[in-house]
């Protein structure tokens, strides 16, 4: 086996855990870290930062919510007891309470943007008919006398 063109499977497995903590680092860290991650390696060597926006785009990291990394790793935290069992069992109700509040809130913004495209919808069918019914009338235009 040659070692300069080949790595050790314990090299290969510290390369993937440093890459495994680097990723997971930057996702605690949210969509900024790994944008400044990106900014900083096509300064030091293009070729580099273009493999990271790659990645981001491919995993998908570039358009996700930063609010739902954010919220992984908060309720990491916030599973942790406090030791209180009054303050642990406040903390759930209310977390539970927020959690189904912010459901309810989803839900009606869902409904609202359906309601909004089908007035949209609506509003393109009836333009259409009237369309049609002056394109209608122009065509069979006024009797010859």
């Amino acid at each position: 086996m040659n070692t300069a063109t080949s790595q050790s499977p314990i090299a290969m497995e510290r390369t993937q855990g440093l890459f495994a903590r680097a990723e997971s680092w930057l996702d605690e860290r949210g969509k900024g870290a790994w944008i400044v991650a990106m900014v900083v390696s096509f300064i030091i060597f293009w070729p580099i930062g273009l493999a990271l926006l790659a990645y981001m785009i491919w995993s998908k990291r570039m358009f996700n919510s930063s609010c739902k990394s954010m919220y992984r790793s908060r309720s990491r935290h916030m599973s942790k007891s406090s030791g209180n069992s009054a303050f642990d069992a406040y903390k759930a109700e209310t977390l539970r309470r927020l959690e189904e509040e912010q459901d309810n809130f989803e839900a009606f913004l869902k409904r609202l943007r359906d309601a909004k495209d089908q007035a949209e919808f609506d509003q393109f069918m009836d333009d259409r008919a009237q369309k049609m019914t002056d394109a209608d009338d122009e065509n069979t235009g006024p009797a010859p006398a």
